[in-house]
């Protein structure tokens, strides 16, 4: 599947955008954080291309939500990742996961289920009737204990911790939010899983010693952003500030992120620009700003080059090298997070907002020919960018 801009996109690897993007090594990077930020940064934005314009209208939704319909009900191929300690436990997916057994593995199916809700709430697609058919079948009392049975075995005590968390929450609260009669069914079915998961996660950060710094499901910063905007969403106080204290104890002190060693080979998450994004909704603006001063070099530094980039992708078909095109998507969601918590006259802004533009290209182009091993989890990662689900406190963000 493509989807392309309004208008065509132009390609990213011009030689002027690879002098723009691409950096030098890694000696001057220490040399380049001695310098203040500049407060202008018209050339770095003179060489970046322009933005195309985009809009998601329900053609566009529409072949993004079939990704997810061809998958939420499809039981093989699949990864289960559960621990066995008998051959009584050793069940195919739809008996372990009775709700969520599709799409590969149990958080693709979650958010899976959370790309047809969000795009059901916001955009609207032609397969809207199928959509909650499906929804509905899944979303059954049954199935959502099931699904919680599951959970409170011990031998699955660190299961889909905190990645598939973190997406758990995502939905509940995408649910919660949305003033429809079906929704609202669906979410009180959830909920006891959703307090579950709630207090699991809590409990998880409380026992953590250091946050796990990876680009991929072991990010502690990710799940959190997920869970902090849950909370905000959901009014749980005692979650939100759980979080926040925890943020500012894992990642307040931070200072220059090695943004040399970014990306890593198979990062579908921005280590640098996830914690970044989390501290964004966690610090108020008079921090913020500072923090990110002493997080960041200047936006047009080559130590940032790395993040201004998108990253190679040489097989788009391997499950593992193909993250890095949800890599893309991911980075445009931080990068509009991060700008929309700026003041408006902060000169960071335009830049930020240019990189989110490249990025997304990058990554709705991409998707194209990535097979199942990309299909079954990319068009979520589109979906929370291309909805606004990620740079706003509220996951509720736009409606129908």
């Amino acid at each position: 599947m493509r989807i392309t801009s309004v208008n065509r996109a132009r390609p990213v690897a011009t030689a002027l955008l690879a002098a723009a993007l691409v950096g030098c090594t890694g000696g001057e990077q220490a040399a380049e954080r001695a310098e203040p930020p500049p407060k202008n940064y018209s050339a770095l934005l003179k060489a970046l291309p322009a933005p195309a314009a985009w809009s998601l209208d329900a053609d566009r939704a529409g072949k993004l939500a079939a990704l997810s319909l061809a998958c939420v009900e499809k039981e093989y191929p699949n990864k289960t990742s559960d621990v066995a300690d008998g051959d009584e436990t050793v069940r195919p997916p739809r008996v372990l996961h009775p709700a969520f057994f599709g799409c590969f593995d149990w958080h693709s199916s979650v958010h899976g289920h959370w790309a047809l809700v969000r795009l059901l709430k916001t955009v609207g697609f032609a397969q809207e009737e199928k959509a909650r058919a499906i929804l509905d079948a899944h979303f059954a009392a049954d199935k959502i204990a099931g699904e919680l049975a599951y959970f409170t075995e011990p031998r699955n005590k660190t299961y889909e911790r905190p990645y598939g968390f973190g997406w758990l929450l995502r939905l509940a609260a995408e649910l919660r939010t949305w003033d429809d009669p079906d929704a609202k069914r669906w979410a009180a079915i959830l909920e006891p899983l959703e307090r579950y998961v709630a207090g699991a996660l809590s409990a998880y950060l409380e026992t953590l010693s250091v946050p796990v710094r990876d680009g991929t499901h072991n990010s502690t910063a990710f799940a959190m952003a997920h869970a902090h905007d849950y909370a905000a969403a959901v009014g749980d106080a005692e979650l939100r500030s759980r979080i926040e204290k925890r943020a500012r104890e894992f990642y307040l002190a931070d200072s220059a992120c090695p943004t040399s060693y970014e990306p890593s080979g198979e990062d579908f998450i921005s280590p640098c620009l996830m914690e970044a994004d989390l501290m964004r909704r966690v610090l108020p603006p008079a921090e913020l700003s500072p923090w990110l001063d002493r997080f960041f070099d200047a936006l047009d530094a080559s130590s940032f080059a790395p993040l201004r980039a998108p990253a190679i992708v040489k097989d788009r078909e391997d499950p593992r090298i193909g993250h890095l095109i949800g890599l893309s998507l991911q980075r445009a969601t931080a990068y509009r997070g991060i700008s929309s918590a700026l003041p408006k006259d902060d000169p960071r802004r335009a830049v930020l907002e240019r990189l989110a533009s490249i990025h997304r290209d990058d990554g709705l182009e991409k998707m194209s020919g990535s097979g199942y091993g990309g299909e079954h989890w990319l068009a979520s990662f589109a979906i929370f960018l291309l909805t606004d689900a990620g740079p706003y406190a509220s996951p509720s963000g736009l409606g129908r």
